[in-house]
């Protein structure tokens, strides 16, 4: 299967059902045609124009050569190349709060980076008060394909909402996760972690890493972040010729509060780096 086929099946396989977009704090997906709402002359195809200048319509799907030129979230050292051309058959978007204004945010991939083991996914920020205008756009990929998740939004209190990226990629029986966790200041991307998890599923057990996250009030200007990954492994009962491991079931918890002096948010552990390390052992 080519590789424009093969992510067209992908992205296909990550649409949303249609009664999901109305559960709070999912991300909507659109057609690029759409018009925005509040502004019947722009579509979305208007916004990923600030990003990619020469997109045009084909069929079912837009079609551009290079972006902007943009960094990426996790800093200089995971810069990398866009691909040449790229199809967007939609995006994904949020409206959200950034210091107390209203923002609209939109995710789409690209594709494969020339020049990295990645691929390509852009994180723009519009401002929609007035007229559209680009805010900021990032590379947010930190693996092959990347979406918002789900959920993909998180409320850090009545004026700003934490964004939750997925990126990934997958074999016959592993499959590799990471998750940037971005929050919007002075109308700019600011990376707050990346959490890697990696799920399991051969012939004696299934091993998978489920992470979910929730918003705790601590009298910050932000709310902590307190991220939980439940590690499960289930035996299948299969005969494989090895002894498989014995059920069990343990949960990681790290707590982001924010620091005033650093002007960023700190991890309470360093437990998601050691289960990162213990992970890379199985790969």
């Amino acid at each position: 299967m080519s590789g424009f086929w093969y992510r067209l099946v992908f992205i296909c396989l990550l649409l949303p059902l249609p009664w999901s977009q109305a559960v709070a704090q999912d991300a909507a997906t659109v057609e690029l045609k759409a018009a925005i709402a509040g502004h019947a002359d722009t579509t979305y195809a208007d916004l990923v124009r600030m990003v990619i200048p020469d997109l045009t319509a084909k069929d079912d799907y837009h079609v551009g050569s290079s972006p902007i030129e943009m960094r990426h979230i996790a800093g200089p050292e995971s810069d990398s190349s866009p691909p040449e051309s790229s199809s967007i058959f939609s995006v994904a978007v949020f409206a959200m709060k950034a210091g107390g204004k209203d923002r609209l945010a939109m995710l789409f991939d690209l594709g494969q980076s020339p020049d990295s083991a990645e691929g390509y996914a852009v994180l723009a920020l519009y401002d929609l008060t007035g007229k559209p205008r680009l805010l900021d756009a990032v590379n947010v990929a930190t693996d092959r394909f990347t979406f918002f998740r789900q959920p993909g939004k998180l409320s850090l209190g009545a004026d700003n909402d934490a964004l939750m990226i997925s990126s990934t990629h997958f074999n016959s029986s592993q499959g590799y996760m990471s998750t940037p966790v971005v929050l919007v200041r002075n109308d700019r991307f600011e990376l707050i972690d990346i959490i890697d998890t990696f799920d399991e599923n051969v012939c004696s057990y299934k091993r998978s890493q489920n992470l979910a996250f929730q918003s705790l009030e601590d009298g910050q200007p932000y709310r902590a972040i307190k991220a939980d990954i439940t590690d499960t492994t289930v035996p299948t009962g299969e005969d494989c010729g090895e002894e498989p491991p014995q059920a069990a079931t343990s949960d990681i918890s790290v707590t982001y509060h924010w620091d005033k002096t650093a002007a960023r948010y700190v991890a309470d552990s360093d437990a998601f780096e050691k289960l990162s390390a213990e992970n890379a052992k199985r790969f």
